[in-house]
């Protein structure tokens, strides 16, 4: 008997001090949730290691915060409210223009008005937040077409990069995975010159902006410069054609079709030995532009480095590390001497070269998969492409968030701008390639037939 008074005396004791241990537990939790509600002035009042200036200024920081979350918080319920109010206003007038059998053009008109005004307000009062939102309200913006112009037939396997010559004569040019790269001519669809110097895939191609010379990358770990002298053909008249390629995916007619069953480049001049051979790299090359002013070159390797070259004595003048994955592609500005690199580690990197003296960099994380390129536009903008399936457009001025992000249903290959009309094309994992603008409006979806090949 006195044994069991005495395990129950333990045991009791056992569980008053768990439930004592509970209710110091509760008391703590109740305290800091009534510190949190305590005003400043007993804060301040309190211990701490701080120094009181310190501490005076974190206490305001911290409030200006709080200030600033309550006004997005506020912002973004008032633009809920507006998009639920547009969303019922358009389905309201849809159904009021199609009861009184007005046109459809009418209707886009007035949607795209309405849709416009919201759009520019969502992008200047919480775009960062909302860029979803605004490109859904910017997909009743008019579709373009496309029309099937030319077919550049010659390689005997896939091609990695396409590029338009910046002089005269204006030819375009393919790498191809065949380990050559071909120019053509662009009225007629003739090969003009074809280039073997490569024992690898060729990966990119870019033409000098004032001579006649190309710059090729190749998964032969080099980087080629070669001259070309090119005369073009006359070129024959075009029949016209009704073959349009829309939004609709209408399919183009196979019957005029080029017979493809010999070799086009076959008859080509052929350049076998490059002008200047750059072989530091340690890995494949994937791509290499030429710096303004064509004095200079950048490589991108998969040695998760990129290399500035001196084209006179092909010297390697920089090594740019920084990567901690593969790269995937580099881009020059046209007008200035900055660079941009991307890589499988999901950033970019913005190399600046304007002070001959000192390079700085910056690096870019707004992506959450490889970043398989980042390009230059008009003015002072950077297209990012990745894996994540979204395209984002960056301000240089200010790149903490893009100023526009296009989401889609597939990744994202080698993306390409084309300047003058400030079009973005993004190829697709998927065999899609798609048209949007600057400020990520939808513009047309080129058809997905493997044998058409459209630029802008």
């Amino acid at each position: 008997m006195p044994t069991e008074s005495g395990s129950c005396s333990t045991a009791r004791q056992a569980k008053q001090k768990r439930k004592s241990h509970s209710l110091s537990i509760r008391r703590t939790n109740s305290s800091e949730q009534e510190r949190t509600g305590l005003p400043r002035e007993m804060l301040e009042g309190q211990d701490s290691k701080l120094p009181s200036s310190v501490r005076s200024t974190l206490l305001e920081l911290f409030g200006q915060i709080e200030r600033e979350f309550e006004n997005l918080y506020i912002e973004n319920l008032e633009l809920r409210r507006e998009i639920e109010t547009l969303n019922e206003r358009l389905t309201a007038e849809g159904q009021a223009i199609d009861g009184a059998e007005l046109s459809k053009g009418q209707l886009k008109t007035k949607a795209s008005h309405s849709t416009s005004q919201l759009s520019q307000k969502l992008k200047t009062t919480y775009k960062a937040s909302t860029s979803k939102i605004v490109s859904s309200f910017k997909t009743t913006t008019s579709r373009a077409v496309c029309q099937l112009v030319k077919e550049y037939i010659g390689h005997r396997d896939g091609i990695w990069d396409v590029s338009v010559a910046r002089t005269q004569p204006v030819v375009l040019g393919t790498a191809s995975a065949d380990h050559t790269a071909l120019l053509w001519s662009i009225e007629t669809g003739r090969c003009l010159v074809k280039y073997t110097g490569h024992v690898g895939s060729v990966n990119s191609i870019k033409f000098h902006p004032s001579e006649q010379l190309a710059l090729t990358a190749s998964g032969d770990q080099t980087a080629h410069i070669w001259r070309y002298a090119v005369q073009l053909p006359t070129p024959q008249p075009v029949a016209d054609t009704s073959q349009i390629c829309g939004e609709d995916e209408v399919e183009c007619s196979d019957k005029d079709e080029p017979d493809v069953d010999g070799d086009v480049s076959s008859d080509c001049p052929t350049i076998r030995v490059p002008l200047t051979s750059l072989k530091s790299h340690q890995g494949v090359v994937i791509a290499a532009d030429w710096l303004v002013g064509g004095q200079q070159v950048v490589t991108a390797s998969w040695d998760r480095a990129a290399n500035l070259y001196d084209v006179q004595t092909a010297e390697l003048v920089h090594s740019l590390t920084g990567h901690d994955q593969e790269l995937t592609h580099c881009c020059t500005h046209p007008t200035q001497r900055l660079v941009v690199t991307s890589s499988r580690d999901t950033t970019f990197r913005l190399w600046d070269f304007r002070d001959p003296s000192i390079h700085s960099v910056n690096v870019f994380q707004g992506h959450t998969d490889t970043v398989t390129s980042a390009v230059f536009t008009v003015g002072d903008n950077v297209v990012s492409g990745s894996d994540d399936r979204t395209v984002k457009v960056w301000d240089l001025k200010n790149m903490r968030s893009p100023i526009a992000t296009i989401r889609t249903d597939s990744a994202i290959n080698r993306i390409n701008v084309c300047v003058g009309q400030k079009i973005i094309a993004l190829p697709h994992d998927n065999r899609q390639v798609r048209l949007f603008d600057m400020s990520g409006v939808r513009l047309a979806r080129l058809p997905r037939s493997s044998r058409q090949v459209t630029g802008c």
